[in-house]
């Protein structure tokens, strides 16, 4: 069984596939180690001078610090990142379109008066400043008294913005909670207000738009003589509301899936990611929908999806995203390059770039269609690619507010954290998944521990995205606390 594992021809770095001595011969290699290389890092494949490239996936994550040896341990202490500032891109199209399926896919899920459709009938609390989170939490309590049988259960969420905030940064706010508040999961929403917040409920209206006042219900608790049993009230009603949607055979052109990693690891890119790239690809293939985020973990991978792109005018738009997220790096006096996490560097990941080029495995081969600012509604079929930092929470809630339905989430080091849309845990090495059962959905290192086909794991978990997707099943993150909204921040507080 091979021991090292070299990803592309041109790499000139292969992977630990388990923990190596100094002095062993790992099969294929053919020459002995120099140095103790723990599982997921990587060994030199040849002599590499100071100065050269270090190929990885078949392009550069950095280039040597000093003079590595073949059989050398390949990581931060001899490797630099080549990420620089802003730059100029060339748009070369290379892509070709995915095949349409020739079965049908379905699941079962809540049609909305709006077209849209649901994977959950919950009813979501959501305050508009963080000083009614404790108030929204009280109506949720009571609410679920008043309704035991609510259909998918009652949810009061909490974040601590919507005051003390202006211009952009406002308006990041308030795209989040319209995106939450337009979600289909939500069969039901009550808005919740304090009164003398700058987030009033008049501009969060402006923002949101359009409604369905049967759905979505206001109140301000300055106005009322007990806020609790007014909002419990008004949360009965949605609760009759949302009593009268039933589960239908949708089909899988309907589905919207996030695209997240975190706690990566060395395995990361090599199994976890481009198992949930052959996914997108399955979802794309049905007319589905998926969204990848996690902007500054596109630096030093952003021409191949550039190259990707519909045409040129998603391209210059994908230009201005990189760009545009460089510039908020620089703009507080940081360096673009400054990732990968601790976790990440224990686990093998070297550069950004190191890191980038195995997370937009997460996006298959697909066309990208569209480009998102943070909080923008998804509206194109098949791949987007969504303005976010690469914090897990913040992206995964921007995911949520994009429109995704559940976001799958990659991870090498394993993280318990929910958000309001069902997070399925894939996990990039089986050792993983059997240590935190209570976290992990999926086992994609069985890629590499039950030598399983790429295509067959993708497939499987097609399968279990439209088991949660039905209600059959749930994600394990959905027994966790899923209450609190993370939202981008890019501003000063008053």
């Amino acid at each position: 069984m091979i021991s090292v594992l070299q990803i592309h021809p041109k790499d000139n770095v292969a992977v630990a596939l388990r923990p190596l001595s100094k002095g062993e011969l790992p099969s294929p290699l053919q020459f002995p180690l120099l140095d103790d290389i723990p599982a997921g890092h990587k060994i030199a494949l040849q002599d590499i001078p100071a100065g050269d490239k270090i190929i990885k996936y078949g392009n550069p994550i950095g280039h040597a610090r000093k003079n590595i040896r073949q059989g050398m341990h390949v990581h931060t202490q001899n490797v630099a990142s080549d990420l620089e500032g802003l730059l100029e891109y060339t748009y070369t199209p290379s892509f070709e379109d995915i095949k349409p399926a020739e079965e049908e896919a379905f699941f079962w899920g809540y049609p909305r008066p709006d077209g849209k459709t649901g994977i959950r009938n919950e009813i979501w609390i959501i305050p508009t400043v963080g000083c009614v989170n404790a108030i929204a939490k009280e109506i949720e309590k009571k609410a679920k008294l008043l309704c035991p049988d609510a259909p998918d259960g009652i949810y009061a969420y909490s974040h601590p913005y919507g005051c003390s905030q202006l211009g952009g940064d406002l308006l990041h706010t308030q795209k989040a909670l319209c995106g939450l508040i337009r979600h289909p999961n939500a069969g039901g929403v009550l808005v919740l207000g304090l009164g003398c917040e700058n987030n009033t409920l008049e501009s969060l209206k402006e923002v949101l738009g359009e409604y369905d006042p049967r759905r979505v219900k206001f109140l301000l608790c300055q106005e009322c003589d007990d806020e609790v049993s007014e909002g419990a009230a008004l949360v009965q009603e949605l609760c009759e509301y949302t009593k009268t949607f039933r589960r239908e055979k949708r089909p899988a052109s309907e589905l919207v899936v996030g695209l997240k990693c975190g706690g990566s690891d060395g395995f990361s890119g090599i199994t976890a990611n481009p198992v949930v790239g052959g996914l997108s690809d399955f979802l794309a293939s049905y007319g589905g929908t998926s969204i990848l985020t996690e902007v500054p973990e596109m630096f030093g991978a952003e021409q191949l999806l550039m190259n990707r792109c519909r045409n040129r005018q998603i391209f210059e738009k994908l230009c201005g995203l990189i760009n545009g997220f460089k510039s908020y790096f620089l703009r507080y006096g940081e360096k673009v390059d400054e990732n990968p996490s601790p976790g990440n560097k224990a686990g093998g990941i070297t550069t950004l770039e190191d890191k980038s080029l195995g997370c937009v495995q997460k996006s298959g081969s697909s066309p990208v269609e569209d480009i998102l600012l943070y909080g923008d509604p998804v509206q194109q079929k098949g791949l987007n690619l969504l303005e976010a930092p690469g914090n897990d929470l913040v992206a995964s809630c921007a995911l949520a507010a994009s429109g995704a339905h559940m976001v799958l989430f990659t991870t090498g080091r394993g993280t318990p954290f929910a958000c309001p849309v069902p997070t399925l845990k894939i996990s990039s090495n089986t050792e993983l998944a059997r240590k935190k059962k209570q976290w992990i959905d999926f086992d994609a290192g069985r890629l590499l521990s039950e030598n399983l086909n790429m295509a067959d794991l993708s497939r499987e978990l097609f399968e279990l995205v439209l088991s949660v997707a039905s209600g059959e099943k749930k994600a394990k993150s959905e027994e966790l606390d899923k209450s609190g909204i993370a939202i981008f921040k890019d501003g000063i507080t008053l």
